[in-house]
């Protein structure tokens, strides 16, 4: 059974969490909110309190996952914090995500954030697919029709355990 983590695990997040575990998959779901872990745990998705501008947080729950889907595309807050989220932080979590069981890494690069941040974001995977030779896959989708969303995450996640990646 492969493990997603899913970084972002807000509406769409809760959706695709459930869509992967109809398909099998163990799944845990990731909030920077305590009082949202109950509707990730009512997905049927494994809650975990972590805050994506905290690296840290998040490696310390990479230890059996195969997959991470960063879901991050319409995060919310300033655009210095957006910025943050879809270039330093994201690579410097990139880099430390080698030396971990993770096998797959899929970021979403549609959604509110200003499209030049998405585009960086984009740009920080791929390089870190290449390097480490790390299947990746964006999740390009648009995120207005959820279920054509999940469908399409899904099938991200599904290609990266089997060793592809791509654009979906």
């Amino acid at each position: 059974m492969a493990r997603a983590l899913i970084v972002g695990c807000g509406c769409r997040g809760r959706g695709l969490g459930a869509s992967l575990v109809e398909q099998g998959w163990a799944v845990r779901g990731t909030s920077r909110l305590p009082e949202r872990l109950e509707q990730i745990e009512a997905a049927g998705i494994e809650p975990a309190l972590a805050d994506p501008a905290q690296p840290g947080t998040i490696l310390e729950l990479v230890g059996d996952v195969a997959v991470v889907l960063w879901l991050l595309g319409s995060a919310q807050g300033d655009r210095e914090a957006q910025a943050q989220l879809h270039g330093e932080t994201l690579e410097h979590l990139l880099r430390r995500l080698v030396d971990t069981p993770v096998r797959g890494f899929a970021y979403e690069a549609a959604g509110s954030v200003p499209p030049a941040e998405l585009r960086r974001g984009a740009a920080a995977v791929a390089a870190a697919g290449s390097a480490w030779r790390i299947p990746t896959a964006l999740i390009e989708a648009d995120p207005a029709p959820h279920d054509a969303w999940v469908e399409q995450a899904a099938g991200a996640a599904q290609a990266l355990i089997s060793g592809r990646g791509g654009a979906y």
